[in-house]
């Protein structure tokens, strides 16, 4: 398929599980246990691997459709809508919106701190007018005062817990960052029907289609001799003789031909004595 979406990276996790999956197939394993010649799971497996795009194109429709609905998931929930009242209506709106959900959880948390500090501070006093004053119906009044002061200050606590647990409760429900559920339930929908297409009309039929392809043995590099099997029957060792080496002869000279060494003849020079006379020779 010319028109086939590209399989994104993110979903390249998935194709490799729901292959993991067909290569457990019954019938796969089935043919994997055959006699006959044929690639074995870990080659089928990567030779899948390979070819992701060209196997994935057989589940393009399923995939197309579920790009679709992830992408309307992923957009910021109110963008593409405005109402009657305009942009400047929505914002006034949404922002009123934030102020209000944003004033309960800051009352809840201070109402408790306030009453709390106050109930300490007329307590304080109450019973300080008590023990200067018994007969004085004012420091009964005070005391009074702050213990009810106590008591809104818990009250206070108690409905900031429940309305916490509330609002966690409804930010569950409406999914992640505000997203729509039913629009959640679709999307998961249709990664389901595409993972299911991806498994029966794209890697089943691809693994059985390349099953029986032979693996391809890599060639030996050219120019490379290949060693003797010196285990093999007939292989003997190969025969050396010695260079030929002659003596030199007697006086260490050989004829030019290199045939028995002839003795070299020798005469000695010539030497006569020096011619001396004695001295009545030379008075004479």
């Amino acid at each position: 398929m010319t028109d086939a979406p590209h399989l994104l990276a993110e979903d390249r996790p998935d194709y490799e599980r729901i292959l993991d999956e067909a290569l457990r197939d019954a019938t796969i394993l089935e043919a994997l246990r055959a006699p006959e010649p044929h690639l074995n799971a870990e080659q089928l497996r990567t030779k899948a691997m390979l070819n992701a795009e060209t196997v994935a194109a057989a589940a393009a429709p399923e995939y197309r459709h579920y790009l679709g609905l992830r992408e309307n998931l992923g957009r910021t929930p109110g963008q593409t809508h405005v109402h009657g009242g305009g942009l400047g209506g929505e914002l006034s709106g949404r922002l009123r919106s934030d102020e209000g959900a944003g004033l309960f959880p800051v009352l809840t948390v201070l109402a408790p701190i306030l009453s709390w500090s106050a109930a300490a501070l007329l307590l304080a006093i109450g019973y300080a007018l008590r023990a200067a004053r018994p007969a004085l119906p004012l420091g009964r009044s005070v005391v009074t005062a702050g213990w009810a002061a106590i008591a809104v200050g818990t009250a206070a606590m108690a409905v900031g817990i429940v309305g916490l647990l509330l609002t966690a409760l409804r930010d569950g429900s409406a999914g992640p960052a505000g997203q729509d559920p039913s629009l959640a339930a679709d999307v998961a929908e249709a990664r389901g029907a595409w993972h299911t297409a991806l498994r029966d009309r794209a890697l089943l039929p691809y693994l059985h289609d390349n099953l029986g392809s032979t693996p391809a043995l890599s060639p030996q590099p050219a120019g490379r001799p290949v060693p003797p099997d010196l285990l093999s029957p007939g292989y003997s060792r190969p025969g050396y003789s010695s260079a030929g080496f002659t003596s030199p002869g007697v006086e260490g000279l050989t004829d030019p031909e290199g045939r028995e060494p002839r003795t070299a003849e020798f005469t000695s020079p010539g030497y006569t004595p020096p011619g001396f006379t004695g001295p009545d020779e030379v008075a004479g």
